[in-house]
């Protein structure tokens, strides 16, 4: 059974694949139009409206805080009822260096505020953040799947490697199209979406 969506798909493979279909469409425009660059970075106002922008097509919960709990296989993200404290404390974390850039987005995917979409929203927010603090983006197609599931299901307790893995993926073609496409492509199949390419939509 599929998840509640706008477009009234019963089955989860159908939806999965107009899901990917319509948000990278919406993740283009996002870079394209410069939407992008008129939310703020690094709050969770900001990361609303990233999540509230991709999912639009989609989801009646586009770009609301989740209202339900949710676990993923043993660990179990922020509990409903301290999502809003967690949201705020992240809110105030420092975002000066990159290891604090870091630190913020490992905080960010433990609260995991969305019921969906979390991780897809999250990669595109810490990207902001690098780009207008550091001047630079990561390259997400330069990091494997397994490696970096694996790095940030360790990430709450111990986030070295997630650190040094972005860490060697860095670059500063923070205006290059095709890095930004390659990485929404890259970022959507550690998630298990790979029937579109986003130059093809």
């Amino acid at each position: 059974m599929a998840i509640e969506n706008k477009l009234g798909i019963n089955d989860s493979l159908e939806l999965a694949r107009e899901e990917e279909r319509l948000t990278k469409k919406r993740a283009l425009e996002l870079y394209d139009n410069k939407i992008l660059a008129k939310f703020e970075v690094g709050t969770f106002a900001g990361l609303k409206a990233i999540h509230g922008y991709l999912f639009q097509d989609i989801y009646p919960f586009a770009g609301k805080m989740r209202t339900v709990n949710i676990a993923k296989g043993h660990f179990r993200f922020a509990p409903v009822l301290y999502l809003e404290d967690a949201l705020r404390n992240i809110d105030r974390m420092p975002q000066d260096t990159y290891e604090h850039i870091i630190e913020k987005y490992v905080e960010m995917n433990v609260a995991h505020p969305f019921r969906e979409g979390n991780g897809r929203s999250t990669r595109i927010w810490l990207d902001a953040i690098l780009k207008n603090e550091l001047g630079q983006v990561i390259d997400w197609s330069k990091i494997d799947k397994e490696d970096y599931l694996f790095a940030m299901e360790r990430s709450p307790v111990r986030n070295k490697e997630i650190m040094m893995l972005l860490k060697e993926a860095l670059t500063n073609h923070i205006d290059d199209r095709q890095v930004y496409m390659k990485g929404i492509d890259a970022s959507y199949k550690y998630e298990g979406y790979s029937t579109y390419k986003i130059e093809d939509l």
